[in-house]
């Protein structure tokens, strides 16, 4: 039993031994830094159930406390709040317990439990990753790698998108002027090679419809009928039926881009344990049409569309097969998760990672998975984010001017490499060395910046804002994590051995007190198994991020008020080495699920 639960039931008993009432409920919260105390215990909720005066109660169930709980040793009453106090004794064989657990706050997947599938990523393959998808993809693997340290088992997946108009514009465009080129004939990253000719298709498009605007057609009228896109147009109808030069220049053009994704994926360091791809799912679904027909869940209307009235829960009405009987996204959604399950039968839940801009498609989707009876429809959940924007505005990849995703991890090497030089940290590097950890530091930057935020709220990107070495930054916690290390180092430790348990702080020994940093410190410890679960929970990994944050603060805080090596007796420096490696294995933890690494030296 953990000591708020130990707490908590006192609570109770204190408030029916003195006030014959009984509460179910006792309402806790962080003790204010300007007061003295570990946990409060917050009154005002028991004045429904007690009449009296709630500096009296809280007194009377302290006094309680401190009689019946060893480790409450004192407190005191603010206005409605009481702030308990709790001994060294109890921090200090709490540390002892934890101390040699490398995986602290991180829980192995338990057999027998229903596994969750993580979709991110699911690129469109007419161009190369951007910025949008950084955050999809650092927001869907972090959330997995959560998932996995919260005890579940996880499944990382993603659906490419790569059938339909937009690649098939691409194609055209490729044959028209290309002349035969290709990523080894160009040197370039064969995503990037195929990206290019979907701008070049835009720009043509553009020129086409400007001419048949000059030719006295209106503008409506030229989108619809300029060749270029008719063209595309029946290229695709081509591919849907099977058109033997269209679907191998369409694999091949493919093939190019997927190499493309691999090697970004590769620097992003992301993966995925299974993939799906539209030109296989596009026609699932159509079965569960006639399901639905049956069971009353869809109706047909007189032109022979089938539709899937939702009005009745708040939503509208939602065609899922069109009059001459083909598909639509919805179907293929509804096709593509019943087939995941069939694939993975351990698979209980699922997690969409996809822009807010479809927030409503998947109500739909999920209420009709619901309506069709499937029990694993309730534990889908759609990981919602915002946009994200750069100073200079939106980006759009028709034009191309979307911020490349291989570029930005190139920049943000750079301009990490810039500011370290201009520090000074790095004397002593080979130029390989710093290289890496250039890299190490860009790309910790990056991915900080992106996950502190909520994911839900939109991003003003500014890489340089993000590559800060105060502050709440990725550099900072990987900075201040090297400096403990470089503690470790001094004091003949390696940082990667577990220390011996007989260097522990014994509870035996005369010295059984704490410093008020070192007891912060462990009371920020203590704190992270519950923030991976809240982390889990509500698939935010800015939980993670700014817990981390917490954590390095308190650190800096300690380093700057506690001498570690200096320390007055041997005892007591090696429980602060102790304390100082558990800081660090804890940042390690807690930012490997967020997919960033900390170096040893910088």
């Amino acid at each position: 039993m953990s000591l708020q639960e130990t707490i908590n039931n006192q609570v109770k008993q204190a408030v029916l031994e003195n006030y014959k009432v009984e509460i179910t409920t006792v309402e806790f919260q962080a003790t204010r830094k300007e007061f003295a105390g570990d946990i409060t215990v917050v009154i005002f909720p028991m004045l429904r159930f007690i009449k009296g005066n709630p500096v009296q109660i809280g007194e009377a169930i302290g006094n309680y406390l401190v009689d019946n709980v060893n480790e409450v040793k004192g407190f005191n009453v603010v206005k409605g709040f009481l702030n308990i106090e709790i001994n060294d004794k109890y921090y200090i064989n709490f540390f002892n317990s934890i101390k040699d657990n490398n995986n602290y706050g991180l829980i192995k997947p338990k057999s027998g439990e229903n596994a969750v599938m993580v979709e991110y990523s699911s690129p469109n393959t007419n161009k190369p990753l951007h910025l949008g998808h950084v955050r999809n993809n650092l927001l869907g693997y972090s959330v997995a790698e959560i998932l996995k340290a919260s005890g579940k088992k996880v499944y990382k997946t993603q659906i490419i998108n790569d059938r339909g108009i937009h690649i098939c514009k691409s194609m055209l465009a490729w044959e028209r002027f290309g002349n035969g080129e290709t990523p080894k004939s160009t040197g370039l990253k064969g995503d990037k090679l195929v990206g290019n000719y979907y701008v070049k298709f835009d720009q043509e498009y553009k020129k086409e419809i400007q001419n048949l605007i000059a030719q006295g057609k209106t503008e409506e009228d030229a989108k619809k009928h300029a060749p270029i896109l008719l063209e595309a147009q029946n290229m695709l109808r081509k591919w849907e039926a099977g058109d033997e030069e269209v679907v191998s220049l369409w694999e091949k053009m493919n093939g190019w881009v997927y190499e493309g994704f691999n090697e970004t994926y590769k620097n992003l360091g992301v993966d995925f344990d299974t993939l799906y791809y539209e030109s296989k799912t596009y026609l699932l679904g159509k079965e569960f049409v006639a399901e639905g027909l049956n069971s009353g869940v869809f109706v047909k209307e007189t032109d022979g569309s089938v539709w899937c009235d939702l009005t009745e829960d708040g939503l509208d009405k939602k065609i899922v097969q069109r009059a001459d009987g083909t598909a639509v996204y919805m179907t293929q959604d509804i096709g593509t998760a019943i087939q995941r399950i069939k694939d993975f039968p351990d698979v209980g839940g699922m997690v969409y990672t996809v822009g807010n801009e479809q927030d409503y498609h998947f109500k739909v989707l999920f209420l009709i998975l619901k309506k069709l009876g499937f029990e694993w429809a309730k534990n889908l959940y759609h990981l919602s984010y915002g946009m994200v924007d750069l100073p200079s505005g939106k980006m759009k990849s028709r034009e191309g001017t979307v911020v490349d995703a291989d570029d930005l991890i190139d920049e943000m090497a750079k301009t990490a490499g810039d500011i370290s030089e201009e520090l000074g940290k790095l004397d002593g590097y080979s130029k390989e060395e710093k290289q890496a950890l250039y890299k190490i530091i860009g790309l910790g930057a990056l991915k900080y910046y992106i996950l502190k935020v909520d994911p839900k709220k939109r991003i003003l990107f500014d890489p340089k804002e993000s590559i800060d070495f105060q502050g709440n930054t990725g550099p900072f916690i990987q900075y201040t994590y090297a400096r403990i290390q470089s503690i470790l180092r001094k004091a003949n430790l390696d940082s990667n051995i577990t220390l011996s348990t007989s260097t522990a702080l014994s509870t035996g020994s005369v010295e059984t007190s704490l410093h008020p940093k070192e007891k912060e410190l462990i009371k920020q410890i203590q704190l992270f198994p519950e923030v991976v679960q809240n982390a889990a929970e509500q698939h935010s990994p800015a939980l993670i991020a700014n817990y981390t944050y917490d954590l390095v603060k308190e650190f800096n805080s300690f380093y700057q008020n506690v001498s570690i090596l200096g320390a007055d007796s041997e005892n007591e420096k090696l429980f602060r080495i102790q304390l100082s490696n558990k800081v660090a294995l804890t940042i390690k933890n807690a930012f490997s699920v967020l997919g960033i690494q900390v170096p040893e030296r910088m």
